[in-house]
C-alpha cells in the first residue's frame, strides 16, 4: 500500500505529520536516529538532563493551533513555562541588559545605556512591530511557488526596506552600540550575519514582545515527546533508526523509498525534513533534474555552524538567568570573521543556557544542567580539524565561564560533551557543517529559497529549515503549515 512519507522528525517533520494525520492523510514519519527531535535531540547522563537544540519557544500560538487541529489540549501533552527575563545580555565592561516584556523596565535600563535611545527603541518596536505583521502573520505561512507570488509581496517588502540589514536598521533607531547589539543579535539565532541578513528579520523582537519566551517543563524534548505522542494518538506511525538511503523516480513520480537496511515503502507523496542539500543530492541521486538543482544548491551561502558544549555541575549556580547572552569584546569583526574568512577567531561570543533556573528537574538535586554554544565557520568557509579544534576551543570556553560568569566551573564538573561543525555533517548530513541551513539573506529568502513544493517532482516536498520561511522554531512550523497545506489540497484538489 502506498504511504505518504515524511523523513525527519524534526520540528518541522513533527509538525507536518500531525496536519497531515489531523486531515485524514495516514502518515509515516520516518527518524534516522534512535530520538525523535532532529536538532532538538536530548542527551541524558547521570541524572542530567541537555537538550541538544532550541531551547526558546517564541510563538506558542503555532504550537497551540497544531493540538487544536486534533481537538486535542497542548495543556494535556506539555507544560509550558514563562522565561523571565526573556534574555540577560552582559559585555566584558561589565554592562548589563535584562530583555523582556516590561515596558516601564525597560525604558528605565534604555535610559541608564542612552537616554536618547528610549525614544529610539519606540520608533524601533513600531517598525519591528510592522514588519512582524507583513513578514511573518502575513507571509510565513505562505508558499512562494511562483515569482509572481514574489512581486506580490514585494511593495510591502521595499517598504519595510528589506533590502537593508539587521543592524543597519536597527542602528537608524539607536545611538548606543550595547543597544544596537542588543536589538540586531537576533538573527544570528537563525544562522543570519546580523550586518547581511535582511531587517524583515528584526520581526524576531516583536514576536518575542508579542508572546513572550517559554520553555517546557522537562526541557524542549518533552515538547518534542508531546508532539509525538499528539501524532500517533491521532493514529500516525513513527519509525525510529529508519535512514533513508534513496529516493526513487518514474516518469517525475516518487515510487519509493529505501532505508539504508534495505526496507522498502511505496510512496504516494513524501516530504522531507532532513538537510534539503542532502535531498537532492544523496537521496534523489541518479535522478536528472534533481542532481542539476542539488548543483545550485551547493553554490548558494549556507549559514554559518556552531560548537556547542553540554556539561553538568555538582553546583546550581543560580546568579545566572536562564538565557545569557554574553557579548566578547569584538561584534562586527568577530561575525565578519564567523561568517567569511577561513579561520578561527581567536575571541567569541556566547549564548549561555541554564534551563534549572526555570526547572530544576533538569539535573540532580543541588546540581545544574548547561550548554553553550559559539557561533563558528561552517566547513566550506573554514576547513577545520575540528578533532583538534574541539577540545582547544572547549578549554579556552570553560576557562572564559569561570572567570566572567561561572566561578569555580572547572572543579564543579561531572559530565561534559561536545557538538562540533563534523557532528552537523555527520550525525544530522547538514551540508557543509551548517547549523541553519541556507542563509537567510534576502536573495534566498521566500521565492528564492527551496520551494515547499518541488517544481519537477510533484510528489516530492519540503519542510524545515532549508524551505521557506527559514529556521528556528516558529520558521519551521511555519514551513509546516505551507506544506501540509500544499499536500492537502494536492490530494484533494
Amino acid at each position: 500500500m502506498k504511504k505518504t512519507v515524511v523523513i525527519g522528525a524534526g520540528f518541522g517533520g513533527l509538525a507536518l505529520a500531525i496536519r497531515l494525520q489531523a486531515a485524514g492523510i495516514a502518515t509515516l514519519l520516518l527518524e534516522q536516529r534512535d530520538k525523535p527531535g532532529g536538532r532538538a535531540y536530548v542527551y541524558q547522563e547521570q541524572g542530567f538532563t541537555f537538550d541538544a537544540g532550541p531551547t526558546v519557544i517564541t510563538d506558542p500560538t503555532a504550537l497551540f493551533e497544531l493540538f487544536e487541529l486534533a481537538g486535542k489540549s497542548i495543556e494535556d501533552y506539555v507544560e509550558l513555562l514563562p522565561v523571565k527575563p526573556f534574555y540577560r545580555l552582559c559585555w566584558e565592561n561589565g554592562k548589563v541588559f535584562d530583555y523582556d516584556n516590561d515596558q516601564a523596565e525597560l525604558d528605565r535600563q534604555i535610559l541608564a545605556f542612552n537616554p536618547a535611545d528610549v525614544q529610539g527603541y519606540q520608533r524601533f518596536l513600531a517598525y519591528s512591530q510592522a514588519v512582524f505583521k507583513e513578514g511573518y502573520l502575513k507571509l510565513g505561512t505562505v508558499p512562494f511557488l511562483s515569482f509572481k507570488d514574489m512581486l506580490h509581496a514585494a511593495p510591502q517588502l521595499g517598504r519595510l526596506q528589506a533590502w537593508r540589514s539587521v543592524y543597519s536598521k536597527v542602528a537608524s533607531y539607536i545611538q548606543d552600540e550595547h543597544l544596537r547589539q542588543a536589538f540586531s543579535f537576533h538573527s544570528l539565532l537563525v544562522g543570519g550575519n546580523p550586518f547581511a541578513t535582511s531587517s524583515i528579520y528584526t520581526l524576531i523582537h516583536a514576536l518575542e514582545r508579542e508572546w513572550g519566551v517559554w520553555f517546557p517543563r522537562g526541557g524542549t524534548g518533552a515538547l518534542v515527546q508531546g508532539l509525538v505522542k499528539l501524532f500517533q494518538d491521532l493514529g500516525g506511525e513513527l519509525l525510529l533508526n529508519a535512514k533513508v538511503d534513496r529516493i526513487d523516480c518514474v516518469d517525475q513520480r516518487i515510487t519509493q523509498v529505501t532505508l539504508e537496511d534495505g526496507r522498502e515503502f511505496s510512496v504516494a507523496a513524501i516530504a522531507s525534513n532532513a538537510d534539503v542539500v542532502n535531498t537532492y543530492r544523496h537521496l534523489l541521486r541518479g535522478h536528472q533534474s534533481s542532481e542539476e538543482y542539488a548543483e545550485q544548491l551547493v553554490k548558494k551561502r549556507m549559514s554559518n555552524s556552531l560548537f556547542v558544549l553540554y556539561f553538568g555541575l555538582n553546583h546550581h549556580h543560580d546568579q545566572l538567568a536562564h538565557h545569557t547572552v554574553c557579548f566578547g569584546p569584538r561584534y562586527r569583526e568577530l561575525i565578519d570573521e564567523i561568517f567569511n574568512h577561513d579561520g578561527l577567531a581567536e575571541d567569541f561570543s556566547l549564548y549561555l543556557h541554564a534551563p534549572c533556573v526555570t526547572d530544576p528537574s533538569l539535573a540532580p538535586e543541588g546540581c545544574g544542567s548547561y550548554y553553550v554554544l559559539a557561533p563558528v565557520p561552517h566547513l566550506g568557509t573554514a576547513a577545520l580539524d575540528w578533532k583538534v579544534e574541539g577540545p582547544k576551543l572547549r578549554d579556552k570556553i570553560f576557562a572564559y565561564l569561570e572567570e566572567h560568569y561561572m566561578p569555580g566551573l572547572r572543579s564543579q564538573l561531572v559530565v561534559q560533551r561536545m557538538f562540533t561543525p563534523f557532528d552537523f555533517r555527520d550525525q544530522l548530513q547538514a551540508w557543509q557543517g551548517s547549523a541553519f541551513s541556507i542563509e537567510p539573506i534576502l536573495t534566498q529568502s521566500a521565492w528564492f529559497r527551496p520551494h515547499n513544493r518541488d517544481k519537477t517532482l510533484k510528489n516530492l516536498y519540503l519542510v524545515g529549515a532549508g524551505t521557506h520561511p527559514g529556521a528556528g522554531v516558529p520558521g519551521v512550523l511555519g514551513s509546516a503549515k505551507a506544506t501540509a497545506g500544499l499536500m492537502i489540497e494536492d490530494k484533494h484538489g
